[in-house]
């Protein structure tokens, strides 16, 4: 099914600020709450796990990850703070092809518009569930995809989420495009209609709606990251949605306690509204005892990733991990990739979080879970905006990746030929 670009322009150019520096943080329109300036930095020679985690303890954003080089979001006082542990963070010129303005992108009414759509043209394919409130009062839709949708089948099943950081905009363009690939494609493609017989699908299409919809509301991107929602005791808006999950919530040094932080993880875990209904969600897929979710994918932009477990260490064996679970993780990970030529890895191999998603789907849950950072792979070819020329291509891309973790989720273990051992 085709949807129709959105036809009123959302201002989308970056500001450039002196030395090329991107200003992040901007007045909210009609608030009297100043949002803290963020910039956009480079830090040349860093080139291992402990070092990029070292940087992230500071509270800044690792936004993308090079060869010795790192690009981060922070604010003066994050960079002071890097230049006295020996970092020099020096100010990063984003292309300027960029200032242009793109209205390419969907927003949350227009999302929601499609859902609808959706769900009008499968009735019998396509339901919409409304599983909780966004702080901002905005409905959190979920879209379950499966042949008997008003049914609760004793069928695996899988969940997708999409945009807990505010600015990565082409993760709800992917949901569109699974919904549309899962429904349109039932009846026409023998590979989708088994999957969708034999699987109950869930899309949550945007998670974080207030943050995504600040980001797009004036005449530039705003590059703004958390949710809405003011931080107790402080003057300071929003929580880092990733880095508010209830298992291991700030342990380990892998995100912010300062709520003027682009990561800051909240004052509790699941503190997050948005988060707490999620996980919610998520609790209420459990079934007589079993957590009916087998294995799920959190999208993100950008850097052309697959991620897996464990983001609060660099071990892959855990007392909540053995070495069959983690191959599990690697072997369906590297298989995706082959498909849609993302790099493959642990998640703390880029380096260090805590309070993640991908960490409490599988340790709280046991979910078999990854996260996929999207297009592009580097800042030069548009960071977290890239020209919505490239929707199309790019969400396309990830159908055998995605289609290939629907074929396992009956049995993730397969993979290693553990079937017998793990699901009987």
């Amino acid at each position: 099914m085709e949807h129709p670009s959105p036809t009123t322009p959302v201002g989308r150019a970056l500001v450039p600020v002196a030395a090329g520096a991107l200003l992040l943080g901007t007045l909210a329109t009609g608030s009297a709450t100043a949002e803290p300036s963020y910039g956009l930095y480079e830090i040349d020679g860093v080139s291992t796990a402990e070092e990029r985690s070292q940087i992230a303890a500071t509270g800044v954003a690792i936004d993308h990850v090079g060869d010795d080089s790192l690009l981060v979001t922070g604010s003066i006082d994050d960079i002071d703070e890097l230049d006295s542990l020996g970092y020099a963070a020096e100010p990063y010129e984003l292309p300027e092809t960029l200032a242009s303005p793109d209205p390419g992108y969907t927003t949350y009414p227009e999302l929601l518009e499609i859902v609808d759509e959706v769900v009008a043209e499968h009735p019998d394919l396509a339901a919409k569930e409304v599983y909780g409130q966004s702080y901002e009062g905005q409905d959190l839709v979920a879209v379950k995809i499966s042949d008997n949708v008003s049914v609760d089948e004793d069928q695996p099943e899988v969940l997708f989420t999409h945009s807990q950081h505010a600015r990565e905009h082409l993760t709800v363009e992917m949901a569109i495009h699974l919904m549309d690939l899962l429904t349109d494609g039932y009846g026409e493609d023998d590979r989708i209609t088994e999957l969708v017989d034999g699987r109950e699908i869930w899309i949550l299409p945007n998670v974080n709606p207030d943050g995504s919809e600040y980001d797009m509301a004036g005449d530039t991107w705003r590059d703004w990251r958390k949710n809405r929602q003011p931080s107790e005791g402080s003057s300071a808006i929003g929580t880092d949605l990733n880095r508010n999950w209830a298992y291991n919530w700030g342990c380990c040094g892998g995100s912010s306690d300062d709520p003027e932080s682009i990561t800051y993880r909240g004052d509790a875990a699941e503190s997050g509204v948005e988060v707490a209904a999620v996980a919610d969600f998520v609790r209420g897929r459990v079934v007589d005892g079993e957590q009916q979710i087998t294995s799920a994918i959190d999208f993100h932009t950008y850097s052309e990733l697959i991620l897996w477990p464990f983001g609060y260490t660099y071990d892959q064996v855990t007392d909540a991990m053995s070495r069959e679970e983690y191959d599990t993780h690697a072997a369906l990970g590297e298989y995706m990739a082959e498909a849609n030529g993302y790099t493959p890895q642990q998640s703390s191999d880029l380096y260090v979080t805590d309070g993640s998603i991908n960490d409490w789907l599988w340790a709280d849950q046991g979910i078999v879970n990854f996260t996929y950072e999207m297009y592009p792979k580097s800042p030069a070819e548009g960071g977290f905006y890239p020209p919505s020329s490239v929707i199309e291509r790019e969400t396309s891309r990830n159908e055998e990746a995605v289609l290939r973790l629907l074929d396992y989720a009956d049995c993730p273990y397969r993979i290693i030929d553990e079937e017998e051992t793990y699901c009987g």
